[in-house]
């Protein structure tokens, strides 16, 4: 015999789960967590079902109840108000009033006497009134009274049935023999900046003034009101560390270096210090604060880069060599990814005996700059490194600091990929540098909207990197760079350039690689910022739209629409409630002028098909009356590769005029 309570109801197949609750869903302050399962009970009864939700730790549960979808499937949703973690789970029973209401209304529809049913529903009446609130008590017990006196009549079925009764008695409904879902689920709440951002990256080395001076942490003050006026509101530092100078790159990764050639960034370390130390050439730590105070008056967060490797230089090499691996012939093991070879960079050792004196040091690093004023981080090849280490970091740093933020910098394999924001990262590099037909953008998009991922993969979409130069902009020109920066800034609610070589249009290329040519990666680069046919009006012009419309701050909502050209990529965004619909077309193709008609999908607007709607291109301004689904665009990748519309649902008529009353 069993020893648990007799139970009748099952509660199956909730959603969001992810990998059964071994991992939480990802939610910003202000975002609803909608819960659905498969609710059911032997017979005939009905059932009750709530999702329970409350903050972690002490906090009393809150519940809200649950709506039938259809085929035993239950859904409800709550919204998270503050930082940190939540956890909800699913209760449900057998609803015993509603099931009596149920056969009382078809007794009393049949003209059978309904004396005794009443009588019954008195007694259900009764047990709630022994645990309501006062005045809840007092409704109560005026039913009571209406069940007793008006026995039969046409009231004491309306007083049964009505709506208010139905939500007390739900709200004192007997829960001896309710069930609860066996899993406590955790939602990991954070900020809003999770979710809607966008990223400019710059070397501060090449922030000079001057061509050929190094730059400082003083010059990136300079250029915050122009980043600011660009519509960008977080600053990503490359390594501001030390560099190396055993086995320093030179020009265009040559392997050799020659006077003057300052080393990749990502070399980090040397007699000057390793990752709590900043280059002296960059400044110092006053700076730094300087630089994080400037950057938010202007609404800019500095985010920065952490890699976990070390320069042969590093202090670590010296202090800890169990913490490197080491070959043979003597020599520690540098970084390499065949061909490809990294001398200036030595990969940690995670497998060392002493890991956990490891992993304590590199929590601490993190740290060591949370308490600098940095909030923000962009993690290089997170997945060179244990899962279980960002995990067991992630988790730690958020729970003394849980407003963190943590960008994961992997270009690898889906799963893989997918396993590190499981594991805690905030947000996710992606495929879509490298996504670009029409097909492979829908599917891809499709991949990250509409399955599960949405629930922990938030995406940050870049066109470029230092390490990126796609062969799309190496040959495509200024309309190439002007549809990528609208496609990433508006399928993706968070989305990063590396500039200037992006607003500038820079596409020169290593022959036959990725990679540019005079990487400022190896060298000092002085840029022009106000080149001719510079982009950074048409950039100021599209963080703006983002900015004035909340259908364009969350990724998932992204709806593409039918064109008959595929040349020609069209997509919808809207909020729940409607009052903001955004409706994006770009031409994928950066050399001809491409037609077509798009289908708009009206109904789901809210537009009816006789009704004529306004289709207002924020990018150009101009306005356009269309009527119906169907509608034609022609885009000049010359003149603007994309549009950019905001619809309008309803154009006045004379009723909408106070004289007409």
């Amino acid at each position: 015999m069993t020893t648990n309570k007799p139970t009748r109801v099952i509660i199956e197949n909730l959603t969001p789960e992810i990998d059964g609750g071994r991992f939480p869903i990802k939610r910003v302050t202000g975002e609803r967590v909608i819960v659905a399962a498969d609710v059911f009970a032997d017979g005939h009864d009905a059932v009750w079902a709530n999702v329970l939700y409350k903050r972690t730790g002490n906090a009393p549960w809150k519940e809200t109840p649950m709506k039938q979808k259809g085929n035993d499937r239950w859904e409800a949703s709550f919204t998270v108000e503050e930082v940190g973690t939540y956890v909800y789970t699913i209760e449900g029973g057998v609803d015993h009033f509603t099931s009596w209401q149920k056969s009382l209304k078809k007794k009393f529809d049949a003209h059978q006497d309904i004396k005794v049913d009443l009588l019954t529903g008195v007694q259900y009446l009764e047990a709630a009134a022994h645990t309501a609130t006062a005045d809840d008590k007092k409704t109560l017990l005026a039913c009571m009274e209406c069940l007793k006196t008006e026995a039969g009549k046409q009231s004491a079925v309306s007083t049964v049935l009505s709506e208010e009764l139905s939500a007390l008695m739900h709200k004192y409904r007997d829960t001896r023999f309710a069930a609860r879902y066996a899993k406590e689920l955790i939602v990991v709440v954070d900020r809003p900046k999770a979710l809607f951002s966008a990223w400019y990256e710059r070397f501060p080395r090449s922030c000079a003034t001057t061509p050929g001076r190094h730059g400082t942490l003083k010059d990136c003050e300079a250029i915050l009101p122009e980043i600011a006026r660009m519509g960008f509101d977080v600053f990503y530092l490359p390594p501001i560390h030390p560099i190396g100078r055993k086995n320093r790159k030179g020009k265009n990764n040559a392997s050799v270096s020659i006077e003057g050639d300052v080393g990749s960034p990502w070399a980090i370390g040397a007699g000057e210090g390793g990752h709590k130390s900043i280059h002296p050439q960059l400044g110092t730590f006053e700076d730094l604060k300087s630089l994080i105070n400037k950057a938010k008056d202007y609404g800019i967060e500095i985010a920065l880069d952490l890699a976990f490797q070390c320069s042969p230089d590093h202090p670590y090499v010296a202090e800890h060599p169990e913490w490197f691996i080491w070959r043979p012939d003597g020599s520690v093991q540098h970084a390499e990814n065949p061909p490809k070879k990294y001398e200036d960079v030595l990969p940690l050792n995670f497998e060392t005996e002493q890991w956990q004196s490891l992993w304590e040091e590199l929590k601490s690093i993190v740290v060591f700059w949370v308490e600098k004023g940095i909030r923000i981080f962009r993690v290089d090849n997170p997945h060179t490194k244990p899962f279980s280490f960002w995990e067991w970091l992630i988790r730690e740093v958020k729970n003394s600091y849980p407003d963190v933020l943590f960008l994961s910098e992997a270009f690898t394999r889906p799963k893989v990929m997918d396993y590190l924001a499981k594991a805690g990262f905030t947000q996710s590099y992606t495929y879509f540098t490298w996504r670009n037909t029409k097909r492979e953008i829908t599917e891809y998009i499709s991949q990250l909207v509409y399955g599960q991922a949405k629930e922990f993969f938030r995406p940050n979409f870049w066109p470029n990197t230092p390490d990126i130069l796609p062969e799309h902009l190496q040959h495509g020109g200024r309309p190439v760079f002007m549809a990528r920066l609208v496609l990433a800034a508006t399928l993706s609610s968070s989305y990063g350039i590396y500039g200037p070589p992006f607003e500038l249009c820079v596409g020169d290329a290593v022959q036959g690689k990725e990679e540019y040519l005079d990487s400022e990666k190896y060298a000092l680069r002085a840029w022009d910022w106000d080149k001719p046919g510079n982009l950074k009006d048409f950039i100021a012009r599209v963080n703006r739209i983002r900015r004035e419309n909340p259908a364009l701050q969350t990724s998932w909502n992204a709806q593409f629409c039918e064109t008959n050209n595929d040349n020609i990529l069209a997509y919808g965004k809207v909020t729940d409630d409607t009052s903001d619909i955004i409706l994006v077309a770009v031409n994928l193709d950066p050399y001809h002028v491409q037609s077509g008609w798009i289908k708009v999908p009206i109904a789901a607007y809210g537009i009816r098909g006789e009704h004529p709607y306004l289709a207002h291109d924020l990018l150009s301004d101009d306005k356009y009356i269309w009527q119906g689904e169907n509608n034609y665009v022609e885009l000049n990748p010359q003149i603007s590769p994309a549009h950019i519309f905001r619809i309008r649902k309803r154009l006045k008529r004379e009723t909408d005029f106070d004289y007409f009353m």
